[in-house]
């Protein structure tokens, strides 16, 4: 099943030359784990709330590689040039399967919801 890395980065107005080699870099990280860019440098449009930062999606796979990217030690030795520069928070996430109908999710939670008041 498809899994995502989200990141929210705040602080991401002055681009500096670590930011720029960890960008010119990231790619080649990605590729052995099928890993490519779905959100990046998007301009926001806020709905609801304020939204503190950048935010950028990338795709894989599954979970497992996603973890084997992160791990990597290519991935590994870029780290310190996000860190450095940028605040934020990253996670991992699966996806969907196709024909997901969140009804099923809301009858399943409401069975939950039920043994538990019982």
């Amino acid at each position: 099943m498809t899994a995502y890395a989200i990141a929210a980065l705040r602080n991401t107005t002055v681009p500096n030359e670590e930011v720029f080699g960890y960008m010119e870099r990231i790619q080649s990280t990605l590729d052995p784990f099928g890993g490519r860019f779905v959100v990046h440098g998007a301009q926001l449009e806020e709905i609801e709330g304020a939204w503190p930062g950048g935010v950028v999606v990338i795709s894989f796979p599954d979970k497992a590689a996603a973890h084997g990217w992160y791990d990597s030690d290519a991935y590994q030795e870029l780290i310190p040039l996000r860190t450095r520069n940028l605040e934020g928070e990253v996670i991992f996430v699966e996806g969907v399967p196709e024909g997901y109908d969140p009804s099923s999710t809301a009858a399943r939670m409401r069975a939950e919801a039920g043994r538990a008041v019982s």
